[in-house]
């Protein structure tokens, strides 16, 4: 059973994204982008919450607000790799069961968003979840930045199995492809189990660090939701979500 307790949000932040450079100590309307994050995933109550980071900078910062951070090796290959060290770092006495992988990019995420994505692996057996929600903007599709769950959703269905993340489509039924929202959630054993995989080559090309999971059969339940927290990857993604967080 999920509770409080034994559930943890583990947010990595790493300050060399090569599009961006220190992305997470940007500020958005007064605030670093880390700090607008961090402030919904504590706000959500659904659990511990700590940010794993290579960053002195982003670690001072969390700690000055009160919170907790863990430094992490910066050789890490994806977030998910970061956020298991910083999982085994803090929680050595293994109570936590129910892990959030929230990226430190998307300051307009909310608690909804959170709870569905977590409610995703509460069933025995789910070892992932993540979410998507349908484009409302159909060119978005031919943007090989914006990744694309490729799910096949029957009526009235909220959540299914993802049969493939992509990023250029070629041969997939558009009407089977949704906005893949970047956040993920694990049960303890799953997360062990994914960063004791190597890394895929469909990984390393797309990079896209849950084509690990699929491409060594771990199952992916994708959760339906009807709001996109946008990312922030370029100059002109930051801008967009001033103007959202102005209003």
């Amino acid at each position: 059973m999920i509770t409080q307790e034994n559930t943890a949000i583990i947010i990595p932040a790493r300050l060399q994204a090569s599009r961006l450079p220190n992305k997470p100590l940007l500020e958005i309307h007064g605030k670093p982008m880390i700090q607008h994050v961090w402030e919904r995933a504590v706000s959500s109550q659904l659990g511990e919450v700590l940010v794993a980071t290579d960053s002195e900078d982003i670690k001072n910062l969390v700690e000055g607000l009160g919170g907790n951070a863990c430094m992490t090796s910066a050789k890490h290959t994806s977030g998910t790799d970061r956020i298991n060290e910083a999982l085994n770092k803090f929680d050595l006495n293994q109570r936590i069961a129910f892990i959030i992988n929230l990226q430190g990019d998307l300051p307009t995420i909310n608690s909804e968003a959170l709870s569905a994505v977590l409610s995703l692996i509460e069933e025995e057996g789910s070892e992932m979840g993540t979410l998507a929600s349908v484009f409302m903007d159909k060119s978005e599709i031919k943007k090989n930045q914006v990744v694309k769950a490729f799910c096949d959703f029957k009526e009235n269905e909220s959540s299914t199995m993802a049969l493939d993340f992509i990023r250029n489509n070629d041969h997939y039924d558009e009407n089977k492809l949704y906005h893949h929202i970047g956040i993920y959630s694990f049960r303890r054993d799953s997360l062990k189990k994914f960063v004791s995989l190597s890394q895929t080559e469909r990984e390393k090309n797309e990079k896209l660090e849950q084509l690990r999971a699929l491409d060594n059969d771990m199952k992916i339940k994708v959760g339906l939701i009807d709001f996109l927290p946008l990312g922030v990857d370029t100059p002109e993604d930051l801008e967009k979500i001033k103007e959202i967080l102005k209003q």
